[in-house]
């Protein structure tokens, strides 16, 4: 059995390390919005009440409104992590799976801790009739690659033919509203969505999955009641429903300006989304420790020693922080 996947935001392991207070880090290692909006009022009844239907539709009409589902209530779930665990349950029975790679690691590991065969593809005409069930994360993490819709549609059409299903991870989507499936009525197609990321309030752990009726019921079936808290559900339903035109333009601004840092200390960045970039570089293991030196925590892949993926500084304080630090690695290994 494999062990655990290192993932982004570990600042307290990166300051027992390298040192420094956490808060005094600066943390680039997530996909995260570094800038969440203001918090509505929670009423109390949210916090002393275990969370009600009522609660939870206002939450899925919201979120169908932002999503543009069209017919299909997206289901919130405690955060999307909750759901991959379940996705092994689908896979029919003899099938593989297959997940276009490299990406999000806890797929390959969900389905492989299950027992099931998993292929890690480079593109979708390596998928074959032996895949039951098919993951593509769109946008990409950490590359930023995109499917565009077309694409998806077609591959979900010839996945029904056989019985397969098709997961389409949107978490980095929300930037990207054209480029949804979160309104297609295929019957075999399921959306995840996070909330946390582009709202940049991922400690409350919520997502959505946006399917079919019945799909959508077996996956709240197998999560039990109160899956969802009562104040993660007012969070949901009163920021979806506010006006999210200036979460998305002060992204773009931070988004710019990382653009911008990493073109003036000339590394070249290979893809990625409004919420992080990732660099390809063969200096990466050097980079990484001369970051974390300063208090500046990135992402590392163990499989790609030589990508480094930046998220957003919250602030141009952050953004000076980081263009001194990338000044001082190149005159140090000029």
């Amino acid at each position: 059995m494999s062990g655990p996947i290192q993932h982004g935001g570990g600042l307290a392991a990166a300051s027992a390390l390298y040192g420094g207070r956490i808060e005094d880090w600066v943390d680039l290692s997530t996909g995260i919005n570094p800038c969440p909006p203001d918090l509505p009022e929670i009423p109390m009844r949210a916090w002393h009440r275990l969370p009600d239907q009522e609660r939870e539709t206002a939450s899925r009409h919201a979120a169908q409104r932002f999503y543009r589902s069209r017919d299909r209530l997206p289901l919130p779930v405690p955060g999307t992590q909750s759901v991959i665990q379940l996705l092994p349950r689908l896979v029919p029975s003899g099938a593989r799976v297959a997940v276009v790679s490299p990406t999000y690691g806890e797929y390959a590991r969900a389905f492989t801790l299950a027992g099931l065969a998993v292929d890690a593809i480079s593109d979708l005409n390596e998928i074959s009739k032996a895949h039951g069930l098919v993951v593509v994360v769109n946008p990409n993490n950490p590359d930023g690659r995109l499917h565009t819709p077309t694409e998806l549609r077609a591959l979900a059409g010839d996945l029904a033919d056989r019985g397969g299903m098709l997961v389409v991870d949107e978490a980095f989507g929300d930037m990207l509203p054209d480029q949804s499936l979160a309104g297609d009525d295929s019957a075999n197609l399921i959306v995840f969505r996070s909330f946390g990321k582009f709202f940049g309030l991922a400690g409350i752990r919520l997502g959505f999955v946006i399917a079919a009726d019945e799909v959508a019921a077996q996956f709240s079936e197998w999560l039990g009641p109160w899956a969802v808290s009562g104040p993660a559900l007012v969070l949901a339903e009163r920021l979806m429903s506010s006006d999210t035109s200036l979460i998305a333009q002060q992204i773009r601004s931070r988004a710019l300006a990382l653009q911008e840092i990493l073109s003036e200390a000339g590394f070249t960045v290979s893809g990625g989304t409004e919420l992080f970039q990732l660099v390809e570089d063969a200096r990466v293991g050097e980079l990484y420790r001369h970051l974390c030196s300063r208090q500046i925590l990135t992402r590392k892949f163990d499989y790609r020693p030589d990508w480094l993926r930046f998220g957003l500084a919250p602030d141009e304080a952050g953004d000076t922080r980081l263009r001194e630090a990338l000044r001082t690695f190149r005159s140090s290994s000029a």
